[in-house]
This record gives C-alpha cells, sequence and structure tokens, in this order.
C-alpha cells in the first residue's frame, strides 16, 4: 500500500510541473500575440500616417475579399495610369489600407528613416564595460576579433 501511495504522490508531481510547464508556455504564446498586434498596430499607424486610408470590411463581401489577399502585405492594383497600394489587415482591424503612390512612397521614407534612426542608436550602444571579457566567450570564428579564430 505504501508504494501504491508513493506513486500517487509522483503522480501528482508531474502533473503538478506539467501544468505549471503548459501555462508558462501559455502566458508565453498569449504575450508573442500581444507583442505581434502590437507591431502590426504601429506599422498601421505609420500607413495612416502616409496617407493610407482605412476601409473597414465590414460586410461579407469585403470580409470574403480581405481573406483572398496576402495578409499583412502590399499589392499594387494599377487601372490605367493609376496606381494604388493595398494593404490587408485580417488580424488587428480587420480592414483594408488604401494609398496612392505619394503616399506609399512617403511610408517607404519613414520606413527607411526609422531604418536609420534605429541603426544609429544601435552604434551610439556600444557595449564599452572596461571590465567585460570578451575572451571569455570563446572564439568567434575567422574573420571575427583580433587574429585568426578569435580575439
Amino acid at each position: 500500500m505504501t508504494a501504491h501511495r508513493f506513486i500517487d504522490i509522483e503522480q501528482r508531481r508531474t502533473f503538478r510541473w506539467a501544468t505549471l510547464l503548459v501555462a508558462a508556455v501559455g502566458i508565453g504564446v498569449l504575450s508573442a500575440c500581444q507583442t505581434q498586434q502590437q507591431l502590426v498596430a504601429q506599422h498601421e499607424d505609420n500607413l495612416a500616417a502616409a496617407g493610407f486610408l482605412v476601409r473597414p470590411a465590414n460586410t461579407p463581401e469585403r470580409q470574403a475579399m480581405l481573406a483572398k489577399l496576402p495578409p499583412n502585405r502590399f499589392v499594387q492594383r494599377v487601372r490605367g495610369d493609376t496606381i494604388h497600394y493595398v494593404y490587408a489587415d485580417p488580424l488587428v482591424c480587420g480592414c483594408l489600407y488604401v494609398g496612392s503612390q505619394q503616399a506609399y512612397t512617403s511610408y517607404k521614407q519613414h520606413e527607411q528613416q526609422q531604418h536609420l534612426a534605429d541603426e544609429q542608436l544601435m552604434t551610439a550602444q556600444t557595449y564599452s564595460d572596461a571590465s567585460w571579457n570578451w575572451n571569455a566567450w570563446g572564439p568567434w570564428g575567422p574573420g571575427y576579433g583580433f587574429g585568426y579564430g578569435g580575439w
């Protein structure tokens, strides 16, 4: 009877650890979804600032058409001499962003400026702690550091 009781205790421990693990993974997945939604929302704020117009998928016909477009990507719609850029968002707003060539150019310029600002920030944040020992991390491979095979 004690052996049977021991197994029950072990099974309970295993179950508790499994439950904690599943809960932790679930929380991680949910936070990753929020982060993705936040990134898409920021991206869409930039689209609106560049002059894209929001067209909600508020009818069954529009929802079906929205589902046919590649999500979160630009596609071109050419009609005569006019080019429109369309960006479908089925996740955050359930809408379509429609912009002219001028709006698309403005959006791309802002995107390049943001990329340049991010690179400048990273350059400014170079890690320079005199007590940090890069050699403790081992060789970095050919082409990294001073000399062949590491620092």
